[in-house]
């Protein structure tokens, strides 16, 4: 029985092709343009759906309202106005990350490379820094360097001003190899040239700004210092002659037991608790010697137009303790600023910051330098996550956690973006 039921249905199947075979020819035509744009169709909404950017990212778990409530960057960013306040906004999330890896850059110190160094979060790179009144530009390698043709840029002062000159140098790695022409025995001073645009990248480091020499006690360094105050290290200023652009970066070396000295007379001290000599406190030291840095930049006779940057004081964040006392920085995300306790000794000393370069922008106008600043202090507070921690590589000091330094790439690569937008202002 299921066999004639069988040889029945395909009998009828054969009788129903052969009575349809002639309309099937004459819409061939027809079919064949329907199937065209059905494949058409399918391979656009195929494209749309593997290479338009998702409206959400994965990211860590419980971030604040804040935050879940800001827009995705999509879009290349058009500034709204030349005269927006680029350091009053928030960060948002950004799904597009940073424009280099730490496998694509090859100059990363290894202190820096916290991926290198075992940190595994990535969250931290997905996020954006957003102007309330305008939109910060991501980086663009190509603008910097076609800018700053023919220039020489520097970068002087602590370990910090170097990590940003290092972010640069990643992010302008994208489009040339630079190639490094001097660097000293101990590190200290390097130069790097990127010859199609005829573009010099300098560092020189200065703790202190001024003439500092360490103090030793029974045959070892103590890890203080006498600073001359009123006299600049001449390891960056006698090469000032050189330079187009300088980016001041100092403070931290500021919080140890220092002795201060003008015209070589002993005036006080910071944290020495000696006796017959005033402890001045780290903010007169502060004061003093970017009053003296930035003085220098304003009396030089043989010095090209200068462009002078501060860069404002880069806040730490260690939690529980200090960087000796087990204090670390594993968060994995920004905070939001009512997060922010215990700050005040920041904005102090960005504020002692602020006050010199305003005063040596007054007189540079006559002088036909430019005095501008790069105040990250605010933008910075709300970044704990950005740091190194215990992902810093050291074997001497395992269990130590660095939250002073950036890890590489990370949201220091921000303050370069900013550099960008205030040069093209």
């Amino acid at each position: 029985m299921r066999q004639l039921r069988s040889k029945s249905m395909a009998s009828a199947s054969h009788s129903r092709n052969h009575i349809f075979k002639k309309e099937r020819l004459k819409n061939l035509f027809n079919a064949a343009s329907v199937l065209f744009y059905t494949v058409f169709f399918t391979v656009l909404f195929s494209f749309y759906l593997l290479y338009h950017p998702r409206s959400t990212v994965n990211y860590t778990t419980n971030i604040n309202q804040e935050y879940n409530q800001t827009t995705v960057f999509t879009q290349p960013y058009k500034n709204d106005s030349r005269s927006c306040n680029l350091f009053k906004g928030q960060w948002i999330l950004d799904e597009r990350g940073s424009l280099y890896t730490n496998f694509s850059c090859k100059t990363i110190p290894y202190k820096r490379n916290c991926f290198l160094n075992g940190r595994e979060d990535r969250d931290f790179l997905h996020w954006r820094w957003k102007p309330d009144q305008c939109e910060l530009p991501r980086f663009s390698p190509e603008t910097f360097l076609s800018t700053l043709r023919g220039k020489k840029m520097a970068f002087i002062g602590d370990s910090i001003g170097r990590n940003q000159m290092e972010s640069l140098l990643c992010l302008l790695s994208t489009v040339e190899t630079p190639k490094e022409v001097y660097k000293d025995a101990e590190d200290l001073f390097r130069t790097w040239e990127f010859s199609k645009h005829n573009f010099t990248l300098m560092a020189f480091w200065s703790q202190f700004l001024v003439t500092a020499t360490e103090r030793v006690f029974n045959g070892s360094a103590t890890g203080g210092f006498d600073l001359q105050l009123d006299k600049v290290d001449q390891n960056w200023s006698k090469k000032l002659h050189l330079m187009d652009y300088v980016i001041f970066s100092d403070a931290h070396w500021f919080f140890r037991q220092n002795y201060l000295y003008e015209s070589n007379n002993l005036i006080g001290c910071v944290y020495c608790q000696a006796p017959n000599v005033t402890d001045l406190g780290p903010s007169f030291a502060i004061k003093s010697a970017f009053q003296a840095a930035f003085k220098e930049i304003n009396m030089c006779k043989n010095c090209k137009k200068i462009f002078a940057f501060l860069r404002t004081f880069s806040p730490s964040h260690f939690e529980n303790g200090t960087w000796n006392t087990g204090g670390g920085c594993n968060r994995t995300r920004p905070i939001v600023r009512e997060e922010v306790v215990g700050r005040d000794s920041d904005w102090e000393f960005k504020n002692i910051q602020v006050e010199q370069i305003e005063m040596a922008r007054k007189i540079g106008e006559y002088k036909g330098n430019r005095f501008e600043i790069l105040d990250i202090t605010e933008i910075m507070v709300i970044r704990p996550d950005g740091h190194p921690g215990l992902y810093w590589g050291n074997p001497w000091m395992k269990g130590y956690s660095d939250c002073i330094h950036w890890c590489l790439p990370g949201p220091i690569d921000t303050w370069n973006e900013l550099l960008l937008e205030m040069i093209k202002r």
